[in-house]
């Protein structure tokens, strides 16, 4: 269709600074993306989904016409806001994200929206190297911000935090089906398009057209007024590489991808290009390399298919198992590969875990595996292809100050044992990282009770974990084989934990209960100001209290001490291991409760256990009734704004004034005015702040879904109260010395409340010996550069903060495996040198 390659040489070839960034974060397989639409733009193809769908429709009387969404692609579309830098314009992100669907709902297609749930271990590597270079993209916004005193432009965009959690409880709010995944999304994407007969995929990951499902289609190209995009077509590329659609796994793995280093075929990959002999001049090395290979596939590799295993046509060598493991990842449920034998277990071994050579749908270990393989609608039911293993679990129970734990970065059969039983001081105790058990995570099945009435009412988590009867049946023989070591050994609650993770109603609970690790991606943090910690140490206590509630403490004697492990971006930390984070013992009345009764129960009064529970976690049980008398949607950000004062004695009284005048003002703003806010200068201090605060709104998602969500989660949902603009214009009201009237707009009905919230926050903190004072009357008594509790050798203790002389500045926290134990966070004293 000649208009239709009109069109698309006219989205090509006028370069957009938007359209630029989000190709340049395109995932998948190497060079692909560029290769497609340089050289072979007749792969695209201009559609509309008003025809598409009515096709469809035509096609399949009584079918709804779905679309199945990678969410984690189309952040970056849908963040439309033109400020990004201060913390989030999430009242007219909530709008960009509620005219999204309706454009779509408009022409009766159905959207279902897919959330990464974790990231997979042989993806870890990719992982880093991407928050590695977002470090360094964040130090030159910051750099910039310095210079200019304005907001980069959008060729430096950076994603507000949270947003990907935050979009999860967005699209919820407005009623749409939204899944979080039990692996890397880009797996069940796929599958659930295949089983469930979709339109197609919109998401921006050249995995997609690699994977043999249903049509895949740019988010990067969509015109939402018109309703138009464009679809890469795989058949279309097969053809332009002369392969069939069964070879495109093979070639990805070749070219490298998320899961294969694209180091690790180079030489192979050179050595086609030196023998290709149609090489092109105009197009561009990475483009003949992709020829080259792709006709080493046609003429030399199909020439003995069949009769010579294809480690004995390629270079495999030690990477064997993870290459062929690489190519089963693109196998979906009922699917095979004729690059493989098929045998009756056709199983290899990677690093203990069991990779299958096919996608059959009969169960086997280690099988990226589809309880149903009937196209159904309903949740998807893969498993995750990559198990894991319960984190390393304590080797000394009594661990001393200054013992560091190391993680061999080479996996090996086993976790080494110490030779010492006993370590002491300058002893290393090693810890194998990458060690895992090889069986597969208990496949998705059905929870035939309701969800607990502790369930966030406004989602209506009453959904089972599967809507498919027919995985009834395949449970049967499928029990005895998939099981999985997990944290947490009652399956009860690893099933309520499950269905809220799917469901993408929680965040990391069910991480940490399975697999005891977690991640936490880039926050826009200034790495030279040596005054604010990053939000990584500032809210690792609550999350050590969240470990204690959901794993135990070890205290009991009974049970080991667990161990979590955390991947969380923070300056200085090079991300090759990650840190071993214990629990932290709780100070609840009447004694930490257990899950059960938190989830599962609907006795009179348990309601305020949970709310005991939530407290527990920020360590303010003792301002239990003055939060209690805060009116909604104030109560979360009063308890997010007293832990907040209290840990970091650098924030001032103005800081205070700011965060509750904006949240005050933003009750009565509409999202025009929000919109044409003018800030007269951008100061990175405040940046820095409005992260900090939106990591906390995020932090509390994870705590309240933990305690059996004792608050509504619309009560702390940015877009009810933080705006990033809004706040940094009452910051730099507050610093220019403006009247407390002034921050409220003369406003007398939000002045009495301002006050009112004011002194919770205040009388909260003077019971934790804080006091907040102004910074024109910051004394030498209060040290900069230097976080942590007031006051040394109190009863608060615990949380592993102090103060006066006890403390370590946080940049010198330590980065990578460093074990961090509830009593021993600070490793030297002041004598080691603070800022002034």
């Amino acid at each position: 269709m000649s208009s239709g390659n009109a069109i698309i040489t006219n989205l090509f070839s006028f370069p957009d600074p938007f359209r630029e960034l989000s190709r340049s974060s395109v995932m998948g397989v190497r060079g692909l993306q560029g290769f497609v639409v340089s050289t072979c733009p007749h792969v695209c193809t201009v559609v509309s989904f008003k025809e598409l769908a009515e096709h469809h429709r035509n096609k399949h009387p009584g079918s709804t016409p779905t679309i199945v969404v990678d969410a984690m692609c189309c952040l970056r579309y849908w963040y439309t806001p033109e400020s990004w830098i201060c913390g989030g314009q999430w009242r007219e992100y909530f709008s960009a994200l509620r005219d999204f669907v309706k454009t779509f709902t408009a022409v009766g297609i159905k959207l279902v929206f897919f959330f990464d749930g974790m990231v997979e271990q042989e993806k870890r590597d990719e992982w880093v190297k991407r928050r590695l270079k977002n470090n360094r993209e964040i130090s030159r916004i910051f750099h910039y911000i310095k210079s200019h005193r304005e907001q980069p432009g959008r060729n430096m965009f950076f994603i507000p935090s949270g947003l990907a959690i935050f979009t999860r409880f967005a699209l919820k709010t407005l009623g749409q089906e939204t899944l979080c995944s039990l692996q890397e999304a880009d797996y069940e994407v796929a599958s659930y398009g295949l089983r469930n007969n979709c339109l197609g995929i919109l998401g921006e990951d050249t995995d997609y057209l690699i994977y043999d499902t249903c049509p895949y289609f740019s988010i990067g190209d969509l015109c939402l007024e018109s309703l138009s995009t464009v679809m890469l077509c795989r058949e279309k590329l097969c053809e332009s590489l002369a392969i069939s659609l069964a070879d495109l796994p093979l070639l990805a793995c070749l070219l490298g991808n998320d899961i294969i280093p694209e180091g690790m075929f180079e030489s192979f990959r050179y050595k086609c290009l030196s023998s290709y002999t149609s090489l092109k001049e105009n197009f561009d090395k990475k483009g003949n390399i992709i020829l080259a290979v792709a006709d080493h596939i046609a003429k030399v590799l199909h020439l003995h298919q069949g009769e010579k295993k294809l480690e004995e046509m390629l270079p495999l060598g030690p990477n064997k198992a993870l290459f062929y493991k690489g190519v089963a990842s693109y196998l979906l449920p009922g699917q095979k590969s004729p690059w493989f034998f098929q045998k009756p277990k056709g199983l290899i071994t990677l690093h203990k875990q069991v990779v299958s050579m096919s996608s059959d749908p009969e169960p086997k270990q280690g099988v990226p595996m589809c309880a149903d393989p009937e196209p159904k609608q309903g949740v998807p039911m893969c498993a995750d292809p990559e198990p894991k293993q319960g984190v390393p679990m304590c080797v000394d129970p009594e661990p001393k100050q200054g013992v560091p734990m190391c993680a061999d970065p080479e996996p090996k059969q086993g976790v080494p044992m110490c030779v010492d039983p006993e370590p002491k001081q300058g002893v290393p105790i090693c810890i194998d990282p990458e060690s895992r058990q090889g069986v597969p995570i208990y496949a998705y099945t059905v929870v035939k009770q309701k969800l607990p009435l502790g369930a966030d009412p406004e989602f209506k988590l009453e959904a089972p974990m599967c809507t498919d009867p027919a995985i009834k049946q395949d449970r049967m023989h499928m029990e005895p084989e998939v099981k999985q070591v997990t944290m947490v050994s009652d399956p009860e609650i690893l099933k309520v934990a499950r269905a809220h993770h799917v469901q993408a109603e929680s965040y990391l609970v069910y991480n940490i209960m399975s697999s005891g690790e977690i991640e936490c991606s880039n926050t826009l943090e200034d790495a030279l100001d040596q005054a604010l910690p990053s939000q990584a140490f500032v809210y690792r206590p609550v999350r050590q209290r969240v470990y204690a509630l959901l794993l135990g403490d070890g205290r009991d004697g009974a049970s080991p001490c667990p161990t979590v492990k955390e991947w969380f971006v923070y300056s200085g930390n090079p991300l090759r291991h990650p840190d071993l984070v214990r629990p932290l013992q709780m100070n609840i009345p009447g004694g930490t409760p257990n899950l059960k009764s938190l989830w599962l129960t609907q006795e009179p009064g348990v309601q305020g256990r949970r709310l005991d529970a939530l407290l527990g976690c920020f360590d303010l049980s003792s301002s239990r009734e003055e939060l209690q008398a805060v009116e909604d949607p104030f109560k979360a950000l009063c308890c997010l704004l007293i832990y907040l004062f209290v840990q970091v004695d650098t924030l001032c009284l103005e800081d205070l004034h700011a965060f509750i005048a904006q949240a005050l003002c933003l009750q009565g703003k509409s999202t025009v005015q929000l919109v044409d806010l003018q800030l007269d200068y951008i100061d990175p201090r405040a940046v820095q702040l409005g992260s900090l605060l939106v990591r906390g709104l995020t932090t509390l998602v994870l705590v309240n879904s933990a305690c059996g969500f004792p608050w509504r989660t619309s009560d702390f949902m940015p877009w009810n109260v933080f705006d990033g603009k809004l706040f940094h214009q009452k910051y730099l009201q507050a610093e220019k010395g403006h009247s407390v009237e002034a921050l409220v707009e003369q406003n007398r009905s939000r002045l009495t409340k301002f006050h009112a919230l004011k002194s919770v926050v205040c009388k909260a903190c003077v019971k934790e010996s804080r006091r907040i004072v102004s910074r024109q009357h910051r004394g030498s008594h209060v040290p900069t550069g230097r976080w942590g509790r007031q006051g040394s050798g109190s009863h608060r203790t615990s949380s592993g903060y102090s103060r006066a002389g006890h403390g370590q500045h946080w940049r010198d926290q330590g980065a990578g495996n460093r074990q961090y134990e509830p009593d021993h966070w600070r490793r030297y004293s002041s004598s080691s040198g603070w800022p002034n």
